[in-house]
This record gives structure tokens, sequence and C-alpha cells, in this order.
């Protein structure tokens, strides 16, 4: 029974690994797409296999902080309850998928983990409360820091290149989406497919086939899978929001927007932060935009993304203390 019950949670693991792609497909490529710098299939394919590597390098090379930090928020993890959190996680994806909203698998996956958390202790002491402050740290301060520094790289642009062609710009910054949207698309990977790996090597030491956590370089290889796999499957309702909705890019502005976006991202990784990829890149994309000013209609989407953002973390924990309630009565 117990293995059974660990096989079903590395299913719902790698499930929500591969929402989590497809998810977030349109981080990574959606300027690219909307600007012309390359085909929707080329960006995909693109955006794929630098996800897979940087999951693969991330992990192998430099450590599993954001795994870690992951992991601290349960003091007793258990299987149904990691396993919940993820079903949690799912539901509220694949909700704001199908109505386009750029909503955060990192939010999700955090909130379902509180809601099965606090359903199984039956209150708050399910929860490492102290540790989600290093988690709410990154999701919070990583959208404004990406609308920053793509406003100010894109006022530098403007300064810089105003006495330079159109014509000539547009060329250029299309060459240079490409290693923007690959740069954008290895932060992902390196980043969020630590959260399916945190929930892997949980499942393991709940079942007790580790002693301790850490995150075996085969998990790695399976979420890494995963994760490529779902961003090959395609997000286009979301592209469609970040590339048109929120602010028509040129590619100046795209490239300004997805090195920020890399950079901030990068930067949060490094430091055991679980950003939000959807939230920088979002954030970043009305930065660059601000400078010649977004429309009503714009700052209108930014508002129905900000209160997605806001519902993510109680919605999936409502999902996931349903789900805890559910699968423990059908354990018992």
């Amino acid at each position: 029974m117990l293995l059974a019950l660990l096989v079903a949670t590395f299913v719902v693991a790698l499930a929500f690994d591969f929402t989590n792609g497809f998810h977030d497909t349109a981080n990574a490529i959606a300027t690219s797409v909307s600007t012309r710098a390359m085909t929707s299939r080329q960006a995909v394919a693109l955006s794929a296999v630098l996800n897979l590597v940087g999951a693969l390098v991330t992990v192998t090379v430099f450590g599993g902080a954001v795994s870690n930090t992951i992991a601290s928020l349960l003091p007793h993890p258990g299987l149904v309850i990691i396993m919940s959190g993820l079903l949690g996680a799912i539901a509220w994806n694949l909700l704001t998928w199908s109505r386009g909203l750029p909503s955060s698998s990192t939010h999700a996956f955090v909130g379902g983990l509180i809601g099965a958390g606090v359903a199984a202790a039956g209150g708050p002491g399910g929860v490492h409360w102290h540790a989600l402050i290093e988690v709410v740290i990154g999701l919070v301060i990583s959208p404004p820091i990406g609308f920053v520094l793509a406003f100010a790289l894109m006022t530098l642009l403007y300064l810089v290149l105003r006495r330079v062609r159109p014509a000539r710009i547009n060329v250029n910054s299309r060459r240079l989406q490409i290693l923007s949207s690959a740069a954008v698309s290895y932060g992902h990977g390196s980043n969020d497919a630590q959260k399916s790996m945190a929930a892997m090597a949980l499942a393991l030491v709940a079942a007790g086939r580790m002693a301790h956590f850490h995150v075996p370089i085969w998990v790695v290889g399976l979420s890494a899978a995963s994760i490529c796999l779902g961003t090959y499957a395609g997000g286009w309702r979301i592209i469609r929001t970040l590339g048109w909705r929120i602010y028509k890019l040129d590619p100046a502005t795209g490239v300004a927007a997805q090195v920020t976006s890399a950079v901030t991202i990068l930067v949060g990784t490094a430091f055991g932060f679980p950003v939000s990829t959807t939230h920088v890149v979002t954030g970043a994309v009305m930065g660059a935009g601000a400078p010649r000013r977004l429309s009503p209609s714009s700052w209108g989407v930014g508002a129905n993304i900000l209160a997605a953002w806001l519902l993510t973390i109680p919605a999936a924990g409502a999902f996931g203390w349903v789900c805890y309630a559910v699968l423990h009565t059908a354990h018992l």
C-alpha cells in the first residue's frame, strides 16, 4: 500500500511538472513570438530544450537550494499531504490556464502544500510559518524588481539609441531575442523544476526510502524531462495575454523584458528563493512598456492578473485542503 501511494505521488508530481511547463511556456517565448523574432514552433522547441538544460545543470552542478527551501515548509511531510498539495496546485494551474491568466505555478504549489498541511494537522501547526517567510520574500519582491529593471533598461536604450534607425534596431533586437528567450527558458527550468523535485524527494523521505532530504540525480532527470515535455506542449492562451494584451511589444522592449527577467530569476535561484517566473516576466513586460505609457486596457489586464496572483495561494490552499480531506478519508 505504501509503495502504491509513493508511486501515485510521483505520478502526480510529474503531472504538476508537466502543467508547470505548458502553463509557463509563455513566460519565455511570448515576447519573441509577438515580435516575430521566432515562429511559435521554433520558440517552443528552444524553450523546451533550455528548460531541460536549466533543470539538469542547476541542480547537478550548483545544488538544489530552491528544493531545500520548499521542503522546509512542512514539519511532518506525509505522502497524502504532498499529493494533496500537488493536486491543489494542478487544479489551480488548469483553471487559470483555461482562462489565459499567467498565474504562478510556484504560488499554487506553496498554497496547495499549506492547505494540505493545515488540514492534516487540524490547524496552523501543519506548516513551518517561519520558513514561509523566505518563500514569500522571493515571490513578493521579484515582480517589482523585474518591472523596475525593465523600465530602467528600456529608458536607457531609448536615450542611447534615439538617433539609430528603427529598422536597424528591430533587426538586431530580433537576433538578441533568441538569446534572451533561451536565457529565460534556462532560468525557468533552473528554478521551477525544483518544486517537483522537492515534492518527490519529500515523498521518498516520507515513505522511508531516504533517511534525510536530498534530491537524487534520477529525480532531477525525471523532473527535467517532464517540464521539458510540458513546455513543448505549449501554452498559447497565456502567450496571447503576455505577448499582445498587456503591451504590444516591439523587438527592443522584448529584449529588455527578457534580459531583466532572466537576471532576476537566476539571482533568485542562486539564493534559494522559489521565484515565480510568471510574476517576474509579467512585471518586466509592463516595465518595458511603461516608458511609452501603457494603455488603460493594458493596466486593466494587469489588474486582472494581479487579482489572480492574490487569489492563487488561498485558492490553491483550499483545493489542497479539500484534496487532503478526500484522500485521507479514502486512505483510511
